[in-house]
């Protein structure tokens, strides 16, 4: 996975509402047709990172399996995060794609 992305997915997954980590990590999973999979050991420090930067907020509940659980839920700065890194990521793509295209 591309340097930065593991926190763009992040956020987007979570831009639909809150989850806990094995369920964000399941949905990027899933939502890329099983191309990514996203291991505890870089999900979790993933997650601390974007917590600590006030992009998500946490709190404990309990998962559809009945087991306590640290459920994120993306914030107003993490939106605006979302926005911005997804604005980086758009224009990256294009250059990379018209580079493709013509050289």
């Amino acid at each position: 996975m591309p340097p930065g992305a593991l926190v763009l997915l992040i956020l987007r997954v979570l831009r639909s509402g809150p989850l806990h980590g094995y369920a964000i990590a399941q949905r990027i999973h899933v939502l890329s047709s099983d191309a990514l999979r996203v291991e505890e050991g870089s999900l979790y420090p993933a997650l601390q990172k974007i917590l600590l930067r006030g992009w998500v907020s946490a709190a404990w509940g309990i998962s559809e399996t009945n087991r306590k659980v640290r459920f994120y839920k993306l914030t107003r700065d993490g939106m605006k995060q979302l926005e911005a890194e997804l604005s980086v990521y758009e224009r990256q793509t294009r250059a990379i794609q018209a580079v493709i295209r013509t050289a």
